[in-house]
């Protein structure tokens, strides 16, 4: 069974967590969407006035594990712990429609699909319609 340590991140954790983001992208097929650099996650996660809160999970497990072992469980629980510790009243996950295995996590761990519960769906503007709608 794998050992699992969820820390603060620091700031020479930068680049795992771009080298996370990216395999994450990868598997997703969204790889053409991380557009951030190493040097931007430690301005924006560690700089005077730090934009978001990083948790680093440390595994330690064999070669070919198998999966299940209750990690991301630990992984979301240690989230949810942070985010009242810090204030928050609620906790939002993103999951593509075609990721089952995530969704059943997630809704076995008391979570609510607010696509289904309510209609919910997530826009963003980036790039060129970013600065169209500020008129930049």
């Amino acid at each position: 069974m794998a050992f699992v340590t969820i820390r603060e991140a620091k700031e020479g954790d930068c680049g795992n967590i771009l080298r996370l983001i990216r395999e994450l992208a990868e598997y997703e097929k969204l790889s053409d969407q991380v557009k951030i650099s190493e040097e931007a996650l430690r301005a924006d996660g560690f700089g005077e006035t730090p934009f978001y809160h990083c948790l680093v999970a440390e595994i330690l497990s064999a070669p070919g594990e198998p999966q299940g072992q209750g990690i991301g469980s630990k992984i979301i629980k240690k989230v949810a712990e942070v985010a009242l510790d810090k204030g928050c009243s609620q906790l939002r996950l993103a999951v593509l429609d075609w990721n089952k295995r995530a969704m059943d996590l997630y809704k076995a761990l008391g979570a609510q699909d607010l696509t289904e519960a309510e209609g919910w769906h997530c826009f963003r503007f980036e790039g060129e319609a970013m600065r169209e709608l500020a008129g930049k």
